[in-house]
This record gives structure tokens, sequence and C-alpha cells, in this order.
């Protein structure tokens, strides 16, 4: 009886789950919402700033538009790294490179 009530609650999260997963979002939807958080202030760009900044572009990144993940993807993997106690500097110095075509690639699609 135990095993067939925790299949049954399994089955009941699976299906609640699955109908809460957000749709992907299009290029100008995907612009717009980065555009609303890169508008907002986030004080300086320092570490505090840069955390603020990545944390707001997570839940956008994970539904964003094909064209536009990559780049948000990116400027994460940048936050992430720059934002650590200890960064690696050859893998920071990559990483600008990856942050600074992202913003070329935001500029083209959203402007």
């Amino acid at each position: 009886m135990k095993k067939l009530t925790t299949a049954l609650l399994a089955a009941g999260l699976l299906l609640s789950a699955s109908a809460c997963a957000s749709p992907q979002l299009s290029t100008a939807e995907t612009c717009d919402r980065v555009r609303t958080v890169v508008s907002s202030p986030t004080g300086n760009m320092g570490k505090t700033g840069m955390i603020k900044l990545a944390n707001q572009i997570r839940p956008i990144e994970a539904v964003s538009s094909n064209d536009l993940k990559p780049a948000l993807q990116a400027i994460l993997e940048y936050a992430d790294e720059s934002v650590k106690e200890h960064p690696d500097n050859a893998k920071l110095a990559q990483l600008t490179a990856a942050y600074q075509e992202a913003g070329s690639t935001y500029s083209r699609f959203c402007s």
C-alpha cells in the first residue's frame, strides 16, 4: 500500500510539474525582458551588481529564444566567474570575449 501511494504521489507531482513548464519566449519577448533587467538600477557593477544582474537574467535565460540563449548563457558564465572570491584570470579573459560577443548579439537582435 505504501508503494502504491508513493507511486501515485510521484505521478501527480510529475504531472503538475509538467503543467507548470514555461513556454519558450520569442526573440522580441526575450529582448523586452532583458531590456527591463538592464534598465533597472543595480547599483555599481561591482560584485553585488553582477550578482543581481545574473540572478535577474537566470529565469529569463531558462525560457529565452534560441537566438538569445547562447548570449545570455555567456553573460551568466562571465558573471558567475567574475564574482568568485578568486576568479581564474585565464578563464575570465576567455569569458570576457564571449561576454562582449553576447553584447553584440543582444544589440543585433534587440535594437
